[in-house]
């Protein structure tokens, strides 16, 4: 069996296809978050220093920092599961059809 045949199995590309579709998809979801952070520290930076409620020492930036850190880690254990489940259905139907 050779490459090109595995490249051109239905099940690969739908495999392929998934996969980058969902990459792009989470990579733009946490560019775009990063880059509304670093807009809003460069264009409104009061705004992150504000604290939360009177009285207390945290910032709206420090909630927002580790509001990306969360977001990060949602987004990696939302691609586990997906992979775990519908990639690896894929995975398995292509190697059964394969052999």
């Amino acid at each position: 069996m050779d490459l090109q045949t595995i490249q051109n199995h239905p099940s690969f590309k739908q495999l392929a296809s998934e996969r980058a579709r969902l990459g792009l998809g989470m990579s733009i979801v946490m560019a775009a978050a990063y880059f509304a952070y670093i807009l809003t520290v460069a264009f409104w930076p009061r705004l992150l220093g504000l604290p939360l409620w009177k009285g207390t020492v945290i910032s709206w930036g420090v909630l927002i920092g580790v509001g990306l850190i969360a977001l990060g880690f949602l987004l990696t254990a939302f691609y586990v599961r997906r992979a775990n489940s519908r990639f690896d259905r894929l995975s398995q139907h292509l190697l059964e059809d394969l052999r």
